[in-house]
C-alpha cells in the first residue's frame, strides 16, 4: 500500500498523501438526463481501493440527488458507476483533490452527472403501446377507459415478467407507475363530481336554460346567444362535460318546442362549453391536468384567459349565427302551447330548500378556488372539502353520491397517467421536447405557435385529455430553457391549443362525446362528418382570436 501510494505522489508531482478517513465523509450528487431533468431511482455503486464488487449501493431519489457514507478506514481510490435500465452507464473517479477532502472527514459535491439516453427494446414496446392506445381512443374501437387499462396492463406486464427473463424488456415498473399519477387532479374531478351531483337534483340547470328561452321571446338567434353565454359561464365554474349532461336534454326539448333542428342548439352549445371551459382551473379536464402539473391557479386561469376565451366565443356566436342563419330564420316563433307547458314543468326547481343550502356551499366552494392559494390550500383539497361539507349540509345519501361519480372516467385518468409515465420514464416525451428544442430554437413566439396548433390540431385526432397528458413534459422543458418563458406563457398556449382545438372533431374532446350520446338516444346522431364540417371551422377561428390573445397580453 505504502509503495502503491509513495509511485502515484511521485506520478503527480509529490501531492500530499491521503490521510485516514474520518467519520462523516460522503459523496453527494445529482443524476440528471441532457435536458437537466432529474434522473429518479438511478443505480449509484460505490467501488472503492479497485475493489470489483461494491462497498454500498444506492438510488438517486426523485430530485435526482444521492448521498453515500464512505467507510471509516483508508481510501486510496473511489469510482462511481450510475446505472438505470433506459440510460447509458456512466462512470465517476475521484481525484486526489477529492480524495484528499474524504480522507479529512469531508462531504464531496460531485458536478451534475449527466446520463444519456439508449433505445432499448422496452422503448419502443412503451411506445407503440401508446400510439395504440391513441389510435383505439382515436377510432373508438375500444372505451377510451378500456384502452388506457389495456396499455397499462401491457406496459405493466411485460416490465415485471419480461425484466428477469431480459433486463431491456423493462419499462416501469409498480411503484413508479403509481408515482405518475396525479391524485391532485383525480381527488378534484371526484370532489367535483359529488358536489355537482347534488346540485344537478334541484333542477336549477333546467330552470336556467328555460330562463334563456322566456327572455329569447321568441328571437331564435338571441336564444342561440344566450344558451351559449349560459353554457359558457357554467363550463366555467363546473366543467364542460357535466355542462353538457345538464343541458343538454332541456335544449332538446325547446328545439322540439321551436320546430327547430336539435343539433342547431346542440352543436353551438358544445362548442361553447369547451372554449368558456378555458378560462378556469375546474373548467375543462385539459386545464386540470395543466394546473396540477405547472402550479396555475384559479386566479391565474382567471387573469390570464379569461379576455382571451370572452374575445372567442364573440367569434364563436357570430360564426354560428352566420352557420345556421336558415335554420333560426325558419324557426317557429310561436311554439304550441301544450309544448310550452310541458317545457315550463320540465324546468321547475323541485327542491328550493336543497339548493339554498347547496348554493351556499358551492359559493363558498368558488371562494376558496379563488383565495385558497393564499393559505396554500390546493384545489384538490378544496373539491374534496367541498365534497364533504355539501353531503354534511344537505344531508344526501352518501352511498347514492358515490354512485353519482364518474368512476369510469377516474380510472380513465389513473390509467392514462400511467401509459404517458411510462413514455417519459423510457425517453419518448423528451426526445420530443428536444425536437421541438430544436424546431424553434430560442424564438419564444415560434415555440407559441406550435405548442397552440399542435395542440388544435392534434387535440382533434388524439383527443384532448390524453394529448394534454403527453405534452405536460414537453411544454415544461420549453418553459425551462426558452428565455422569457418563465411566465408560464406556453402552458396558456397548451390550455388554449388543446381545450379549444377539442372543437375540431366529435372524438376531439370528452364533452363531444357526451353531447352526441345524448343526441343520439333522443333520434338526432351527430356524426363525426357533422361534427367535422361545423367544428373544424370553428376552432380555427377561436385558435386564432385565442393565440392573438397570447400575444398581446404576454
Amino acid at each position: 500500500m505504502f509503495l502503491l501510494t509513495v509511485s502515484a505522489i511521485l506520478l503527480v508531482g509529490a501531492l500530499p498523501q491521503p490521510t485516514w478517513a474520518a467519520e462523516g465523509a460522503a459523496l453527494a450528487g445529482r443524476v440528471v438526463d441532457f435536458q437537466q431533468q432529474p434522473v429518479r431511482r438511478a443505480r449509484i455503486a460505490l467501488y472503492l481501493n479497485g475493489e470489483e464488487e461494491p462497498y454500498v449501493e444506492g438510488e438517486s431519489q426523485r430530485d435526482g440527488t444521492f448521498v453515500l457514507d464512505l467507510p471509516d478506514e483508508p481510501v486510496d481510490a473511489v469510482r462511481l458507476e450510475i446505472s438505470h435500465p433506459h440510460f447509458r452507464t456512466a462512470t465517476w473517479k475521484a481525484t486526489w483533490a477529492d480524495l484528499e477532502r474524504l480522507n479529512d472527514g469531508s462531504a464531496v459535491r460531485l458536478p451534475d452527472i449527466v446520463l444519456e439516453r439508449q433505445l432499448t427494446v422496452g422503448f419502443w414496446i412503451a411506445t407503440l403501446t401508446f400510439l395504440a392506445v391513441l389510435l383505439f381512443i382515436a377510432t373508438e374501437r375500444l372505451h377510451s377507459t378500456m384502452a388506457a387499462l389495456l396499455g397499462t396492463a401491457v406496459i405493466l406486464g411485460i416490465s415485471l415478467v419480461g425484466r428477469p427473463i431480459n433486463e431491456q424488456l423493462f419499462i416501469i415498473d409498480f411503484e413508479q407507475a403509481i408515482e405518475y399519477v396525479d391524485f391532485n387532479v383525480v381527488f378534484l374531478v371526484m370532489g367535483m363530481m359529488i358536489v355537482i351531483g347534488v346540485i344537478e337534483e334541484t333542477g336549477i340547470f333546467q330552470w336556467m336554460a328555460y330562463q334563456a328561452y322566456r327572455l329569447s321571446q321568441g328571437r331564435v338567434w338571441l336564444l342561440v346567444a344566450s344558451l351559449m353565454l349560459l353554457t359558457s359561464v357554467a363550463s366555467a365554474l363546473l366543467d364542460n362535460v357535466t355542462t353538457m349532461l345538464l343541458v343538454a336534454p332541456i335544449t332538446l326539448q325547446i328545439a322540439l318546442t321551436l320546430g327547430i333542428d336539435p343539433l342547431a342548439l346542440l352543436m353551438p352549445e358544445v362548442l361553447a362549453s369547451n372554449v368558456g371551459g378555458i378560462s378556469t382551473l375546474i373548467g375543462t379536464p385539459t386545464n386540470i391536468l395543466i394546473g396540477s402539473y405547472a402550479d396555475i391557479t384559479f386566479n391565474d386561469f382567471l387573469v390570464n384567459l379569461t379576455p382571451g376565451v370572452l374575445l372567442a366565443q364573440v367569434a364563436l356566436t357570430v360564426y354560428v349565427l352566420l352557420v345556421y342563419r336558415k335554420q333560426y330564420r325558419a324557426a317557429s316563433a310561436a311554439a304550441s302551447p301544450a309544448l310550452l307547458a310541458q317545457l315550463e314543468e320540465n324546468a321547475r326547481i323541485t327542491q328550493p330548500d336543497k339548493l339554498r343550502k347547496a348554493g351556499s356551499v358551492f359559493l363558498g366552494i368558488i371562494v376558496l378556488f379563488i383565495l385558497g392559494e393564499q393559505f396554500h390550500l390546493v384545489p384538490a383539497v378544496t373539491a374534496i372539502l367541498g365534497a364533504v361539507a355539501m353531503l354534511l349540509v344537505v344531508r344526501a345519501d352518501i352511498e347514492q353520491m358515490l354512485r353519482v361519480v364518474d368512476w369510469t372516467t377516474l380510472m380513465f385518468f389513473i390509467a392514462l397517467f400511467i401509459v404517458v409515465g411510462a413514455v417519459q420514464e423510457v425517453g419518448l416525451i423528451s426526445y420530443i421536447a428536444a425536437g421541438i428544442r430544436l424546431l424553434v430554437g430560442d424564438n419564444l413566439i415560434a415555440a407559441t405557435l406550435v405548442v397552440v396548433w399542435a395542440g388544435a390540431i392534434l387535440s382533434g385526432v388524439i383527443a384532448n385529455i390524453p394529448f394534454t397528458a403527453a405534452m405536460l413534459p414537453v411544454v415544461g422543458f420549453l418553459t425551462r430553457s426558452l428565455p422569457g418563458a418563465s411566465n408560464k406563457v406556453l402552458f396558456y398556449s397548451l390550455s388554449i391549443g388543446a381545450a379549444m382545438g377539442g372543437n375540431s372533431s366529435l372524438i376531439g374532446a370528452s364533452a363531444n362525446i357526451v353531447t352526441a350520446g345524448i343526441a343520439e338516444r333522443a333520434g338526432y346522431p351527430i356524426t363525426y362528418r357533422t361534427f367535422l364540417k361545423i367544428g373544424l371551422p370553428a376552432m380555427a377561428i377561436t385558435v386564432t382570436v385565442g393565440t392573438a390573445w397570447l400575444f398581446i397580453h404576454f
